[in-house]
C-alpha cells in the first residue's frame, strides 16, 4: 500500500503568507492530504458529481462575480451546500472580503477561512506547486546530490569510493551540493524527480581522516542550493580491469527510481582520474543529449556507418546500494 504523506495547514499559511479569517483549531492539526485545489464552478450552480472534499478549496474573481448575482439568503445557501461536504480549508484571493454569508456557512461546518492578496492563478500555481513537492511519493537513498552547469547529478557508489571528496572539489569549481549521504528524492510529476537533503544533515559533509564540515560556513552560500531536479546518475566503481566499460556513449542506459527513468553513467575510479573533470564533461554532454544532439551517432554518421536501433537500445539498470 502506497504511503500517504501530508502537510499541516500551517505550514501552508507560513509558505503562501496567507492571512487566517476563521480558524476553528489548530492550524497544525488540520493535515492536507490532497496535492490538487477545487475551484468551484459547476458547484456553484449544484453540480456535485465527481467533488473531491479532501482538496482545499479557492475562491477568486469568477466566483465571486457569480455570487454577487444573489441576495444574502442566497449566497449563504449556495455556499452551504459547498461547505457542508467539509473541505479542509478556503482561501480568498484577491483579499476579497469574509461576508456574512461565508462566515455562517464557515462557523456552522468549521471550514477554516484564509486570505490571499494574490490574483487566483498566481495563488493556485503556488498553492500547487508547494503541494506538489510537500505530498510527493518519496524515498531516500545513500549517495551525493550535486548541481553541474545546471544538470542535478546524483552520485553514487559504495561507501570510499570518493563521493565526497569529488562533491568537495566540484563546490571548488564553483558548483553548488544539495546533499550528501542521504539524499531525499520526491517525485513531482510522472517525469521529474526533485532531490534534497534531510533537514537534520543540511549543508554537512564527512570526509574521512578529516570528519564533519559544513560546506556552506567553509566555501559560502553561493557553493550550496536546497534541492535540485535530478537529470542524471553517476555511478562510480572501482575500476575492474575484467570488466569492459562503454567507450562510445551509444548505449543509453537508464535507473528507475519512483517510477521514472533517468540516464546512468557508469565511471571508474582509479588513481590518476580526475573525477571532478570527468563529472562536468558528462553535465554538459548530459545537456546535449537533451537537445537532441549525440556524439557518438554524430562520429558514426561522418564515417559513414548505419546505426541501427540495437546500437542505441534502451536499458534500464539497478545500481542501487
Amino acid at each position: 500500500m502506497a504511503t500517504e504523506y501530508s502537510v499541516s495547514l500551517k505550514k501552508i499559511i507560513d509558505e503562501l503568507s496567507l492571512t487566517p479569517m476563521f480558524m476553528p483549531k489548530d492550524p497544525e492539526k488540520i493535515m492536507i492530504v490532497n496535492n490538487n485545489i477545487n475551484r468551484p464552478g459547476l458547484q456553484l450552480t449544484g453540480f456535485f458529481d465527481f467533488f473531491d472534499k479532501t482538496r482545499i478549496l479557492v475562491f477568486g474573481h469568477t466566483e465571486f462575480s457569480y455570487l454577487s448575482r444573489f441576495g444574502a439568503e442566497q449566497q449563504q445557501h449556495v455556499i452551504n451546500s459547498i461547505f457542508q461536504f467539509g473541505p479542509p480549508a478556503v482561501i480568498l484571493c484577491r483579499s476579497y472580503e469574509f461576508n456574512d454569508a461565508m462566515m455562517n456557512c464557515a462557523t456552522s461546518h468549521n471550514i477554516p477561512v484564509l486570505q490571499s492578496s494574490d490574483n487566483t492563478s498566481a495563488l493556485t500555481a503556488n498553492l500547487v506547486t508547494y503541494l506538489s513537492m510537500e505530498l510527493a511519493p518519496r524515498i531516500t537513498r545513500h549517495g551525493v546530490l550535486v548541481e553541474v552547469y545546471g544538470e542535478g547529478c546524483l552520485i553514487i557508489g559504495d561507501s570510499g569510493v570518493g563521493k565526497s571528496e569529488t562533491a568537495i572539489d566540484l563546490m571548488k569549481r564553483g558548483h553548488r551540493l544539495v546533499a550528501d549521504d542521504a539524499v531525499e528524492i520526491r517525485r513531482t510529476n510522472s517525469h521529474t524527480l526533485i532531490g534534497q537533503s534531510p533537514q537534520n544533515i543540511r549543508h554537512f559533509i564527512e570526509l574521512r581522516g578529516i570528519g564533519i564540515i559544513n560546506a556552506r560556513n567553509l566555501f559560502g552560500m553561493g557553493s550550496i542550493k536546497l534541492n535540485e531536479k535530478i537529470d542524471m546518475v553517476v555511478n562510480l566503481e572501482m575500476w575492474d580491469s575484467k570488466k569492459v566499460y562503454d567507450r562510445m556513449g551509444l548505449e543509453n542506459e537508464y535507473m528507475e527510481i519512483l517510477g521514472v527513468d533517468i540516464p546512468i553513467l557508469t565511471i571508474p575510479v582509479k588513481p590518476g582520474r580526475n573525477l571532478s573533470n570527468i563529472i562536468e564533461v558528462a553535465a554538459m554532454n548530459n545537456r546535449q543529449k537533451k537537445m537532441g544532439y549525440n556524439a557518438a551517432q554524430d562520429l558514426l554518421t561522418s564515417l559513414g556507418m548505419e546505426i541501427d536501433d540495437e546500437m542505441i537500445e534502451k536499458r534500464v539498470v539497478d545500481n542501487w546500494d
